[in-house]
Parts: structure tokens; sequence; C-alpha cells
């Protein structure tokens, strides 16, 4: 997901002149749409098109950002590695105003809980990637960091602290936010870190798969 072809991708999402709404994708908690860009053969990049002014207010986030945050999760993760997300860019000039536009990937078809045969290196990045961000998941409550992902942490962290991605993130998110960015990094570096607990305040994302 990550490499040259991710380079050429986020160009195209910024730059094709061409934004034709397909449809609202329904079941968003904000306004998400199906787009067409183009020109681009054979018929058009899908992309998934995510408009600040369709954000709905949080408590614990300013509103009119939540574009931003999808951004920057995504260029954390080019430099970690992991996750695999798609594509994603600040797109100024679309039909709604500034927003997040993201390459649509087909769905595999598969829905993740019927799938037994997913490998626990794969969900426990996922798992590490949502402590760095703002935790929902607890598959792994109370196990330590893997080894082999300290490297790629160490690095982002680096990245952080006076790399190209710092300025990318300073960008997107605020002074505050990515000093906490920071610190989470060095947390789960320390020999006693383990992945986070439930607590009682909001632990479980409303309503429930």
């Amino acid at each position: 997901m990550h490499g040259p072809s991710s380079d050429v991708s986020e160009r195209l999402l910024v730059d094709l002149p061409d934004v034709r709404v397909m449809g609202l994708l329904h079941g968003a908690s904000n306004y998400t749409f199906l787009t067409r860009l183009g020109p681009h053969p054979p018929s058009g990049l899908r992309a998934v098109y995510k408009p600040a002014r369709g954000e709905s207010p949080l408590w614990d986030f300013e509103a009119g950002t939540l574009y931003q945050r999808e951004v920057a999760a995504y260029e954390l993760s080019k430099v970690l590695g992991w996750p695999r997300i798609p594509p994603t860019v600040v797109r100024e000039k679309a039909p709604h105003g500034v927003g997040a536009m993201q390459l649509f990937i087909e769905a595999d078809g598969r829905h993740f809980l019927g799938e037994s045969t997913a490998r626990a290196e794969t969900w426990v990045r996922v798992a590490l990637f949502d402590v760095k961000l703002r935790t929902v998941m607890w598959e792994f409550s109370g196990d330590p960091l893997p080894g082999e992902l300290c490297g790629d942490v160490e690095r982002a962290l680096v990245e952080l602290e006076r790399g190209p991605l710092r300025e990318t993130m300073q960008r997107l998110i605020s002074q505050g936010e990515l000093r906490a960015l920071r610190r989470r990094l060095r947390g789960v570096l320390l020999p006693q870190w383990r992945f986070p607990e439930p607590t009682s305040a909001w632990s479980i994302p409303w309503p429930p798969v």
C-alpha cells in the first residue's frame, strides 16, 4: 500500500481536476461520498470524499478537523509501514469544499468477524496503531510490545521529532496533539509498557458491532 505507487495515487487524488460525486455512502457517522476523479483511464479514479462541512461535531475534537486527522493517520502509517491505510490527502477543490480524499479500495467480501485465519501479527499492528491515536481495540490488553515492532516505533519517533513527518503533522494537528503523539510513542518503548486495559470512560465504540 505504501511506496512509489502510493506517491502517484496521492498526486492524482489532489491534482485530477474533475470530481464527480457518485453517491452518499450510508452508515457513516459523517457525510461520506463515493466520487470519481478524472480524467483517468479507463473510467476515472474512484475515491472516498469526506468534506469538513459534513463532519458531525465531537466533544473531544475541534470542529472541522476530522478530515485532517484522517490524513495525519495515513502519514504516520507510511512511516511505520503499517497498518495498510489507502492513500489519503487533503483536497482543497472539491464539490463540498475542503476535505479528505482517500483512494477507494474494493472490499474483500469476507466480514472480519467471520475470518478465523487472520494473523495475530496483523491485528497487533492495528491495535498498536490504535493506541497512538485513540484506543478502542482491547484484544491485546495486558500484552507487551512485540519486539519486532520496536524499530518501526523508534523510526516514527525520530521522524516526528526532527524529520519530514514533523512538518507534515504540524499542518494537520495541533502542537499539543503532536506532543501527545510523541509521548505515546516514547511510552510504548518502555520495558514495562503493556497494551492498555479498558476503563469506565467510553472504552467501547457505540453502537457495538
